[in-house]
């Protein structure tokens, strides 16, 4: 009976070197496959949340203009609280005139006119801002311009004819009480972006006496609520 015949033990040895020497090369390539995959991974992360050059541009240009705004608006109401001092006694003066005489005469409506013309200068060349800022200049500027219209009427009823004199009287009258309104409308809104822009309430509205349709002063203590 013949003896079966196998490999040598040597040729044994070396196959089971080879195959330890695969698993761990295999090993190896796997690992470095893992590796680079975190790796990769990790970078595109960092790409995603990491702003792009377009996006840091939006968020300056945000600040710029958050900024432009607030500087704005503090400019805007300290001009409103200086022409409140200088517009409310003429608009009093005038709503509070007789009209069969014995109101203030041609020199003072003189003086008023003036007056009237240095306050629409801060309205001549009005810088861009936004809308919200916008409307409280434009609503401030419309009341000084009713207000010099008031004034106008005045002057005309002081040296025009007697006989029209009371009836101009009275025009220049409700002009001044639209004044009055009119700029109250425009002294909430700025009230309003004052608030918005973190500066809290400025109340810049006229005291020339009670006023139909006026809006009042909200009550808030000034700078609160910002």
């Amino acid at each position: 009976m013949s003896r079966r015949t196998g490999k040598p033990s040597y040729l044994l040895a070396a196959a089971s070197d080879t195959r330890r020497r695969s698993k761990a090369r295999l090993a190896a390539i796997a690992a470095a496959i893992g590796l680079a995959g975190v790796l990769v991974g990790g970078a595109s992360g960092y790409t995603a949340s990491r702003p792009d050059g377009v996006e840091s541009a939006v968020a300056d240009m945000r600040r710029a203009e958050v900024e432009r705004d607030t500087r704005q608006v503090a400019e805007l109401t300290t001009t409103a609280r200086r022409l409140r001092d200088e517009i409310s006694p003429i608009l009093g003066a005038i709503r509070a005139a007789p009209s069969d005489g014995g109101q203030p005469g041609p020199e003072q409506a003189r003086q008023w006119r003036q007056t009237l013309l240095r306050a629409a200068e801060p309205f001549a060349n009005p810088p861009s801002g936004t809308t919200a800022t916008n409307v409280a200049r434009a609503g401030l500027q419309g009341a000084v311009e009713q207000a010099s219209l008031a004034v106008e009427s005045y002057l005309l009823a002081v040296t025009g004819p007697p006989a029209q004199r009371g009836a101009l009287t009275e025009l220049a009258k409700r002009q001044a009480t639209q004044a009055v309104a009119a700029w109250s409308v425009a002294a909430t809104q700025l009230d309003q972006v004052n608030i918005d822009t973190g500066q809290g309430h400025q109340h810049v509205h006229l005291d020339a006496g009670p006023g139909d349709d006026a809006f009042a002063p909200d009550g808030a203590a000034e700078g609160s609520g910002g």
